[in-house]
């Protein structure tokens, strides 16, 4: 799978680092000298975060390559992006060779964010609009306007990626996602100009209150709550009068004027000046990891994209030993000391059981059923230390199946294949209604049973049965 990047900028370096990174080879058409250095720089921010998003390894990384042939770039391409600046006569002759040198049956998008189909392929192109929202790598919204039988393709190309496409139901000026922007961004000008609120206190506004609520929301289910008991309709009786209130400035502009610019553009590097856009970009990065997993564990918003794309990644096998973890440490699992955190041992272990159970057939729909396991004792073992952005993998070793037992033994490996910890762990099978201890239903004893004769002619791995402070 190819897909040909055609500008490199910071939305075309986010597309380049989405393909990328789920396994697609990425080759890249633009002129500009400084191209291939800002694209690295994009690339290695997504390959420091969009990973730690995932408990499950992304593919390999496909091959990037950058072209000075725009013939050369899309050759073989599956998918072409075009990401050139906002300039519709530009795009007219972009997008115009592109239709001519693409192979017929690769997806064309664009990236505008104010453009209709209608206008991109007035010369003649065959273009969709395929508008992401910046980073590209770890936002997963991308709004597709066009022919219903392209975008409803080009969906399902996004989907493999880990992202959302939502198909605009009709062409309209910057579509959806950005009017709404507008809306906000107009009056904040507003309040800027009138000297209401500075740069950072509408900021402030945002992230502090509803931009909040909005990560897992949305607008109208918000309000929804806000309606209380009664829902929408007492909301909209309660609120709705306010509409008809001169609150806002919607439907004026303030004047754009240089005035306006040096106000707006001072007080921002006065709120953060200081900081570079890279430093800001991993900030951001980081920041929206985290927000972005929480949401992934209650499966709400763009959590539940991220764990539909989780459940497409192949799980790895080895012989001898099944692989029970694969995937890259996160920031958030680093303490104080610059390394992963005692505890996140733990936790990534405590992962490696709940795969196991899954293989073996104790995963969700049999505990739904009212059985599983727990955990009644670990042991762990530090042998080396692990960073974020280091790769780690588990391997499970079956000690032991008896009746209601499993005694399991976990090898974390970090990314050069060394043992850094080893964890080992008995778990009960519980009958989840009585909270007592209960024999396992008889297929999975027997999945348990057949692992467990299979490991039986390993060694005994060095650190099973010992206790704290056990010295040789």
């Amino acid at each position: 799978m190819k897909a040909a990047i055609v500008g490199g900028g910071v939305i075309g370096g986010g597309w380049a680092a989405r393909f990328l990174l789920n396994g697609w080879d990425v080759s890249v058409f633009d002129p500009d000298p400084e191209a291939q250095r800002r694209i690295g720089e994009v690339i290695a921010n997504a390959r420091r975060s969009l990973p730690a998003l995932y408990d499950r390894a992304l593919p390999d990384e496909g091959r990037l390559t950058f072209h000075a042939d725009l013939a050369e770039a899309v050759r073989g391409a599956g998918w072409v992006q075009e990401s050139t600046p906002e300039r519709l006569e530009l795009k007219h002759d972009v997008l115009a060779s592109l239709s001519s040198l693409a192979p017929e049956k690769a997806v064309i998008g664009s990236s505008t964010s104010g453009f209709k189909p209608s206008d991109l392929n007035a010369g003649g192109a065959r273009a969709i609009v395929a508008h992401p929202f910046n980073p590209v790598y770890l936002l997963p919204l991308v709004e597709l306007v066009g022919a219903r039988e392209e975008t409803e393709r080009a969906a399902g190309i996004l989907r493999s990626l880990g992202m959302f496409p939502l198909i605009v139901r009709k062409e309209i000026d910057a579509h959806i996602a950005d009017r709404l922007l507008e809306a906000v961004w107009r009056e904040s000008l507003w309040l800027v100009r009138d000297g209401i609120a500075t740069t950072e206190e509408i900021d402030e506004a945002i992230r502090m209150g509803f931009g909040l609520r909005w990560a897992q929301m949305g607008l109208f289910e918000t309000y929804r709550i806000a309606g209380g008991e009664a829902g929408m309709k007492h909301f909209l009786s309660q609120f709705g009068p306010a509409l008809k209130w001169p609150w806002t400035k919607l439907t004026n502009v303030p004047e754009f004027d240089d005035a306006l610019v040096e106000l707006v553009a001072g007080q921002s590097d006065a709120q953060s000046g200081q900081l570079s856009v890279r430093v800001l970009e991993r900030l951001r990065d980081d920041n929206l990891v985290g927000m972005l997993r929480a949401l992934k564990k209650s499966g709400s918003g763009a959590g539940g994209v991220l764990n539909r794309h989780e459940a497409l990644l192949r799980r790895p096998e080895t012989d001898g030993l099944p692989v029970t973890a694969d995937r890259q440490i996160p920031q958030g699992w680093t303490d104080y000391n610059g390394h992963m955190n005692e505890a996140c041992y733990l936790e990534a272990s405590a992962a490696a059981s709940d795969r196991f159970m899954e293989m073996i057939g104790a995963d969700a729909d049999y505990i739904a059923g009212g059985k599983s396991y727990f955990t009644v004792e670990n042991h762990l073992r530090y042998l080396k230390e692990l960073h974020a952005g280091e790769r780690l993998t588990i391997t499970t070793q079956v000690l032991k199946a008896e009746g209601r037992k499993m005694h399991l033994f976990h090898f974390l490996k970090g990314g050069d294949g060394s043992l850094a910890a080893t964890a080992e762990t008995l778990l009960f099978h519980v009958d989840l209604t009585t909270r007592r201890s209960c024999p396992p239903a008889p297929a999975i004893a027997a999945r348990l049973t057949a692992l467990a004769e299979a490991h039986a002619a390993l060694p005994v791995p060095e650190g099973a049965g010992r206790h704290v402070g056990q010295r040789g």
